[in-house]
This record gives C-alpha cells, structure tokens and sequence, in this order.
C-alpha cells in the first residue's frame, strides 16, 4: 500500500503554524509498514484541493487529508472530497450528541455550523475525536481509500492511536504480515548517547526494526515486529526489549506512547500507598502543577508550598537561619532542609525539595543551572543530589521538574 498525505490549510502555506501533523502521520505509517513516496500542502481552496487530490490519486492507494474538518467558513474538507468523489455525507448521531452536550455544558448557543463537524461519508465509516469535536472519516471508491482527519494535533494523535491505526491494520490484513510495535520511554540519556550503547543492535536489525526518537527532555524507542501471527511478533518484541535493557535498562522509566514520569511516579505512590508533599524554590509550582496534570493525583498528594525567597523558606518553611547564611539556599544542606520540614508541616510520607538557580545571572557563586534536589522520608535518611544543566531559564526549571520526578521514581522503586 502506497499512502500520501495532503495537509490542508492556508496557514501552513503562511508559514503561521509549523506542520507537526505530516511528520507524525509519516512516522506512524512507516511503523506500520505503509509506504510514504509523496507529501504536499494546500490552502483553503476547493478547486486547488480538487487538484491535489486529482494528482495524488494517480500515483497512491490511501490519501490522507489532514486538516479542515471543523465548523468554519474555510473548514472545506469534507465537503470537497464528497463533491469530488459524487459520495454523500451525513451526521453522526453520537458525534452530534457530544457536540449538543459540549455547548449546553458550557452555557454557550449551539450555531449550526458546528454540525459540519459531526458529518462523515454515508458509505464509509467514521473515527470518533476523544479530545475534540470534529469526527474522522475514511471511504473507499474505485480502488483508493481516502482518510480524513482533524488538524489540531492533540486530536489527531489520540483519534491515530486509539481509531485509526487498528482500522488500517485490517486493511492490511491479507496484503502483509501482522505488525505489533511496543514503545520503551527514555530519561536521563539523550539521543545520540542512546543511538550509541545500541549501535550494534540498530546495525544488524531486520525483524523487528528499532527507531529512536528526541523529545525536548526525553526519548523514545519503538521496536516494531511483523510476523505470521500476534503471539510471533510479541516473542520478537519481548527478545529485543530484553537486549534493550541489558544495554540501557537503567534509564527506562516506563512503555507505552502515553506513558509520562509524572503517570510513573503516581503509580509507584499509589501501589505502595505512600503520600507525597513538595517545596519549590527555583521551579515555583511547576513540579506540582505537572504532578496533579495525572488524573486522580489527589490520592497520592498532599499538597506543597512555594519558597521562592530567602525569608520565606526561613520564616515560613523554617529552614534554619545558620543553614542559610553559612550554606546558602543554593546548596545540599538547603535542600534537605527543605525536604525535612516539607515532610513535617504536611505529614506526609515522602517530600521533595528544589532549590538552585534557574538563570540567567548567577547566585551565591553558584552558575545558571545548578539545582539541588531533596529527598526526606519518614524513618530513612534525607538525601539530595546536584545537578547542573545548561539550558535557558525556563529549560533548566522545566528539567529539575523531571530530574525530581525521576528521582522519586528511583527511590520509591
């Protein structure tokens, strides 16, 4: 099966939004074993969509057109490709529900453009959007398939993984062999050094085919099995995650594509019921804002406090005055100070603490990017660990928040 994606919309053509959806799809199709030989952008214009899809049709099995499905004047998709193709649209009676309930759940008047939004080919089948409004579409006609999908890409994703992706794989139930891939998530090692300590697997693959890939502060691997049946491919998998682990075991935190160090660490508290509290200097509520981003966190947290200044970790978290003035609020005593008293003013199980110097400028004589993390737990002792990362202010908060995660991951594990 040969595929090609047409992503719709004048903005991408502006420049005004970076096209994050074509490489997504790109890369979810190679895993699936489809190939890509043609991609391209197009504006909001039925006739230059028409023309497009015209091109495309002559050289591809499967167009996927991404984008233009929601309730404005310019949301044209649907629309031309049931003019093109002479094939009738229809509501979705659950998509239109959701709709129905969106609006009167937010006190907001329905206008019917939004039921554009909830139409899909009367002779095809739809994809239901967890996180949005506008429903997928697919349609099959004189040999090619046709796939329609939202363009926001927090919508696309979801409806991919969750709709799409088992749809396609019946497609190509018959044309090749099963296919089951298995994502391992990586903190603490970057790209290249990962790449590295595999190389020799990464060289020699064939079956299942190993393929890293950079997120802003962690990595991901996706190993990939075809085979005869589900049971093959997964001893495929099993063998090569095992040969995995061996060379990097130590810096997987967890599997899946959803799977996040703040999801991981929500676990392991939960499974060992154990309660946690936090004190922030640098990060300033960040690391609790991402901890209680995880459903249900409230099982599992107590609560935490923002020590920003110096008279405030003395005078209001109590951290002892000679600590600070013979230490510093940048160093190791600090920040197990910090953790200590944390524990005790929540009464929790475990705390943890952050302190450092987020940038630009230096503090204490200490440079951008030196952070100190506290661990305190009830009847163990207290510990922090220093780090010093090099990037912009916001980076370097943005990394002590997962470098703490990661080490509660540890310690609780």
């Amino acid at each position: 099966m040969i595929a090609e994606i047409i992503s719709v919309g004048t903005e991408l053509l502006l420049g005004q939004i970076v096209n994050t959806d074509a490489s997504f799809v790109a890369k979810e199709l190679s895993d699936l074993g489809i190939n890509t030989y043609h991609q391209s952008v197009v504006g909001d214009n039925q006739e230059k969509m028409k023309k497009t899809i015209e091109i495309a049709e002559e050289r591809s099995d499967l167009l996927i057109l991404i984008g233009g499905l929601g309730p404005t004047q310019d949301d044209i998709t649907k629309q031309t490709l049931s003019e093109h193709l002479d094939e009738p649209l229809m509501i979705e009676a659950g998509a239109m529900e959701r709709i129905r309930l969106w609006f009167s759940g937010s006190n907001r008047e329905m206008t019917s453009n939004n039921k554009k939004q909830a139409l899909y080919f009367q002779n095809g089948r739809m994809f239901k959007n967890i996180n949005g409004m506008a429903i997928g579409s697919f349609i099959k006609k004189n040999g090619t398939s046709y796939l329609l999908l939202p363009g926001p890409p927090h919508e696309l994703k979801k409806m991919f993984h969750s709709e799409v992706t088992p749809y396609l794989k019946t497609l190509l139930t018959g044309e090749r062999q099963f296919i089951v891939s298995k994502t391992l998530r990586f903190f603490g090692i970057g790209e290249s050094t990962l790449v590295n300590k595999l190389q020799s697997l990464i060289d020699h693959q064939t079956n299942p085919t190993i393929a890293p890939y950079a997120g802003e502060l962690e990595v991901s691997l996706r190993i990939t099995a075809s085979g005869p049946d589900q049971e093959t491919c997964s001893k495929l998998i099993e063998k090569t995650s095992q040969q995995v682990m061996d060379e990097v075991g130590e810096y997987i935190y967890g599997e899946g594509e959803d799977t996040s160090l703040e999801q991981v660490v929500s676990d392991l508290l939960r499974e060992k019921n154990i309660v946690l509290s936090a004190a922030e200097s640098l990060t300033a509520g960040l690391f609790q804002s991402q901890l209680v981003s995880v459903p249900k966190s409230s099982e599992v947290f107590l609560g935490g406090m923002v020590a920003y200044a110096e008279k405030v970790k003395q005078e209001v978290l109590g951290v002892p005055e000679s600590i600070l003035k013979e230490k510093g609020m940048v160093s190791e005593e600090c920040a197990i100070s910090m953790a200590e008293r944390c524990l005790e003013i929540f009464h929790s199980d475990i705390a943890i603490s952050f302190t450092g110097v987020a940038g630009p400028d230096s503090l204490e004589g200490n440079p951008p990017g030196t952070v100190w993390i506290g661990i305190s737990q009830k009847n163990k002792k207290s510990f922090a660990k220093k780090y010093r990362f090099m990037r912009t202010r916001e980076g370097n908060r943005r990394q002590s928040v997962m470098q703490g995660l990661d080490l509660l991951r540890k310690t609780l594990q």
